[in-house]
Parts: structure tokens; C-alpha cells; sequence
């Protein structure tokens, strides 16, 4: 990488390989043709740590396009170096920012016009820490045609939002509903509007900027500060009443839409409803759960369920079992915490009522359950292991955590006849001349490159991709061959102990967990993601 930076009278220049500078700084004067402000950076990437650079060119119109969304006035170029050499560009500027972009993707089909508000204020995420300074531009129109909701953050784009995503929700919904209750626009005995009937008529894309932020993970597609929830939470409920207020066209043409939006939505669960209620007593298993693959065996002793995480890795399982016993479903979704979760939640939960038709618990088909599940009835169970595939980070762990805390909470006689299972998965793939090997943590990483060192084998070393992206071969050989895969049997050993810790790290005991957290919190940081 080389960067060059210019400050009208100097240019100063330096450039880094693997993280470290390459050459030392240099300074030169500028003569009166080259001065200009502002930085060029030149970069390409390290063939040693990016084994694949083909980039399509659609990301980098993808990112030069919101750059320019959240960049009000700048413009951003995009050379692509064509096989002759020569260059074709595309430009991107929008001059007014996220309402000039708004107005663009909806087009003739707002049905109001689209509004802009700014909020600058500073707060702080907790008593004990210290305030910090945050802005945002608020955009949006109502269309029942294009509808989106875009959150960016410092100029990055967070595809699940959070604090953002969670003030919008709460605002709308609040401010739309109180406006339907004074108007009398619902209908007696009418249940309220859900963000989804708002949803299906809203384009809003907010552009905000914070001097501290909180992400949820490293990939940063989405940030938990609570005093930026908490700002725009009420600078928008605040804004949205004036709007309403002040609008009275606007804001009946608003609100109509989302009841129209709320009506047809409850008219077509009632169909699918009766729909599924007209089948119930034709259809199997494997059309009653979606997505869910069954095997072609027959035999409780030998079958096998693997619950895997999301769809492409359902796909790379599929390929890559043995049909003949080993059956499959995917978890679509986060599956809820069934420690903190009550039973009329837990039962309305599509993703558990699926895991428990599939496993066979004797669950009906509009989700109610017939008798105790606590004392399941082995002889109904179908399988003779229940094995949690998850991938090796921290979602998937996540996701493996609560499946096993959806399995105490609810079926906890299979936890102790042992046929709940957690199929590990490798870090490392060890590439060499004849073979590929498989490392499952950093100290069988160690031991098989040493080995390979000392037989002077060249080789390869890459992390292991999601289950998503393994080969069919890959996957049988490390996660559904019998003979060579490696399970790992959960055995709550100490009942008290293990109702102990579920209590403290997923149940509601906070005082007790702030306790386990100070006392111990120490040992896992080499395991945070921070």
C-alpha cells in the first residue's frame, strides 16, 4: 500500500507491506501545477494472507454508490483497466445525500413526499461513561411499489442496523398507532399495527455519524450504543407526531396504507391457515416442516437428524450425507431463549414447533402440544442421534448454545439418555501434494505442521470456510462419516450444576450473572469478541 498525502504546500508519502511501513516517511515540496488537498491511497492485496483477489466488479459499484449516497457533494470515479489497457469510468454523486437518492429509487411512485431531518446532539451509553457527540439525517416517503429501510453509520453500511433499526421500529409503530386510536380508524376489537404493515410502505434511510461506536461483531453490520438508540427513538417519535399533525394529507395517506398493508396481511394468514388446517391430515413430516430433508430409512436405531445452521449449510449437508439414515433440518432464523422465554412464546415459535415436530414430540399442526414434553416418551423419538452442526465461530456457537438450551428447557429427557450430540467442525484445512488434512484446533494445527516440516512436505494452511462453503467430499469426510467425523455427546453430568449455570448465563438471575462475570469474566478473554 502507498499513500500519498497532500496539504496544498507538501506532498508526504509512505508505504506498508503486512501491516508495517515499507519506507520511511518523505516529504517533498509541491510546485505550483501539483498543489492539491486531500489523500491517494494505492493499494493491492497480499497474495500470502488473500488466497482469492477476484473481486467482482459489482462490489466496488455497489460500495462507490452508497459512499456517495452518505457523502453529500463529493464525487466518486470507478476506473476499471479494460484487457487493451484502456479505462472506462463511472461516476456516482448525489448532492443532497440520502434524499436525493431517496427520490431517485422511488421515483413516481411516492406517494408523499419525501421529508429530511437533521438531529445533533451528545449522550452517553452508560452514567459511568463519558459523553460523545452523535448526528444523523433522517429520510423518508411512503410507496407501496419500492420500499426499503437503510441504516449507515460512519459511512458504513450496517445491513442489520440495530440501535438504529430498533428506534425506527418502536417510533413508527408508536407514532402510527396513536395517530389510527385518535382518529378511530381501527375497527372495535381490532388488534394494532405491527412494523411489518409499516414496513411494506416506507422507504427511510438514515445516515448517521457518532464519535464512539459499538459494534456487535468484527464485521460490523450493525451497532448496539444504546444513547444512539435512545436519541433517535425519541427524536423520531417526536418528529413523527409533528409530521402527522402538520400534514393532515400526509399523514392520512400514511396511515390508510399501513392499515390496508395490516388487513391484507391478516387476511392472508387466516387463508394459510385454514389452508394448512384442510391438509393437516394428508400431508407427512417432511411437507409439514419447510426445508426439512428426511432419509430413506425407516429405523429409529440407526437414523440420524442433523439440525444445521441456515440454508447453504443445509445444502453442503445434503450433498454431502448418507441418504440412506442421515436426515436434515435447518434453523431458520435465531432460535429464542427458552430459559427466558415463557411457554405461550416459546409454543409460537415456528423454528422450535418444527425442531419438535421433526424430532417427534407429538406436537399439532397449529402448534399446540399434546401432553407433558418434560416427560418425553422415548418410543416416539425417530432418531438415534440429534447432532447440533453449527459452524466454528462466534454465530455459530451462539446458535449451538441456544438449540441446547431449547433441549434442557423442553426435552431434557434426551439430554440425559444421551442422544443430543455437537458435531465439531475444523478450524484449519492443511493443503499438501497428496492430501488434505484437517486440524480442529491450534494445537493439532502445530502438531501436523510440524510433522509435515520435519518430512520436508511443502504445504498450504487456510482457515476453514463456513459449512456453507465446504464440498460435499469435505463435508462426509470431517462432519457425517461415522468414521471419521467427531461428535461430541452432551452429558449434563451435574444436573444442579448445569441448572445453575443456564440460570446465571441465559435466565433472568442478572445480579447473579454480574457476580459470575466479575469472578471469572478474566478467563474468556482470549475468547471475546471484542
Amino acid at each position: 500500500m502507498q499513500v500519498s498525502s497532500y496539504d496544498g504546500n507538501e506532498v508526504h508519502t509512505i508505504s506498508f507491506a503486512k501491516g508495517k511501513p515499507k519506507t520511511a516517511l518523505a516529504s517533498r515540496p509541491l510546485d505550483k501545477k501539483e498543489r492539491r488537498t486531500g489523500t491517494v491511497i494505492r493499494w493491492r492485496p497480499d497474495l500470502e494472507v488473500f488466497t482469492d483477489i477476484r473481486i467482482p466488479h459489482d462490489f466496488f459499484v455497489d460500495t462507490m454508490h452508497r459512499q456517495a449516497v452518505v457523502n453529500p457533494g463529493i464525487t466518486f470515479k470507478l476506473r476499471l483497466e479494460q484487457a487493451d489497457g484502456s479505462f472506462t469510468e463511472q461516476s456516482f454523486l448525489y448532492q443532497n445525500g440520502i434524499s436525493d437518492y431517496i427520490a431517485e429509487r422511488v421515483g413516481d411512485t411516492a406517494k408523499t413526499e419525501p421529508v429530511l431531518w437533521h438531529l445533533e446532539t451528545k449522550g452517553r451509553d452508560r452514567d459511568d461513561k463519558a459523553d460523545y457527540k452523535l448526528k444523523a439525517d433522517i429520510s423518508f416517503c411512503v410507496s407501496n411499489t419500492v420500499t426499503a429501510t437503510e441504516y449507515y453509520h460512519n459511512s458504513s453500511f450496517l445491513e442489520h442496523g440495530g440501535s438504529p433499526d430498533k428506534a425506527v421500529k418502536l417510533a413508527f409503530v408508536a407514532a402510527l398507532d396513536a395517530y389510527l386510536k385518535q382518529n378511530n380508524r381501527y375497527n372495535k376489537g381490532e388488534k394494532s399495527i405491527t412494523f411489518e404493515d409499516v414496513r411494506d410502505c416506507l422507504f427511510l434511510v438514515i445516515n448517521s455519524f457518532s464519535t464512539l461506536t459499538s459494534y456487535e461483531n468484527q464485521t460490523k453490520k450493525s451497532i448496539t450504543n444504546s444513547f444512539i438508540y435512545e436519541a433517535l427513538r425519541d427524536f423520531l417519535r417526536q418528529q413523527l407526531n409533528f409530521y402527522l399533525t402538520e400534514h393532515p394529507t400526509e399523514a392520512e395517506t400514511f396511515a390508510g396504507q399501513v392499515l390496508i398493508n395490516k388487513r391484507s396481511r391478516e387476511n392472508a394468514d387466516k387463508a394459510r391457515i385454514e389452508i394448512k388446517k384442510k391438509l393437516t391430515g394428508t400431508i407427512d413430516i417432511a411437507n409439514r416442516v419447510e426445508k426439512f430433508v428426511n432419509c430413506r430409512s425407516k429405523d429409529p436405531d440407526v437414523r440420524e437428524l442433523y439440525i444445521v445452521e441456515g440454508d447453504s449449510a443445509l445444502t453442503s449437508c445434503k450433498l454431502g450425507r448418507a441418504a440412506e439414515f442421515q436426515a436434515i433440518i435447518p434453523v431458520r432464523g435465531k432460535t429464542l431463549n427458552c430459559v427466558k422465554a415463557g411457554y405461550d412464546r416459546i409454543f409460537k415459535s415456528d423454528i422450535i414447533i418444527d425442531l419438535l415436530r421433526v424430532i417427534g414430540c407429538g406436537v399439532e399442526i397449529d402448534g399446540k402440544v399434546k401432553g407433558d414434553i418434560n416427560r418425553f416418551d422415548l418410543s416416539q423419538l425417530r432418531w438415534s442421534k440429534i447432532i447440533i452442526c453449527t459452524d466454528a465461530d462466534e454465530d455459530g456457537f451462539q446458535i449451538r448454545t441456544l438449540l441446547l438450551t431449547l433441549f434442557y428447557r423442553l426435552l431434557p429427557t434426551l439430554l440425559r439418555e444421551r442422544r443430543v450430540f455437537i458435531a465439531e467442525s475444523p478450524l484449519f484445512e492443511i493443503t499438501t501434494k497428496d492430501d488434505i488434512l484437517f486440524a480442529y484446533n491450534e494445537f493439532e494445527k502445530a502438531e501436523i505442521l510440524k510433522r509435515l516440516e520435519t518430512e520436508g512436505k511443502k504445504y498450504t494452511l487456510q482457515r476453514s470456510k463456513g459449512l456453507g462453503e465446504n464440498e460435499p467430499d469435505m463435508m462426509w469426510q470431517t462432519t457425517m462419516n461415522p468414521a471419521t467425523r467427531r461428535l461430541v455427546s452432551v452429558e449434563p453430568a451435574d444436573v444442579a450444576r448445569t441448572e445453575y449455570m443456564f440460570d446465571v448465563l441465559m435466565g433472568d438471575n442478572i445480579a447473579e450473572r454480574k457476580v459470575f462475570i466479575a469472578e471469572h469474566g478474566g478467563e474468556y478473554l482470549k475468547d471475546a469478541d471484542i
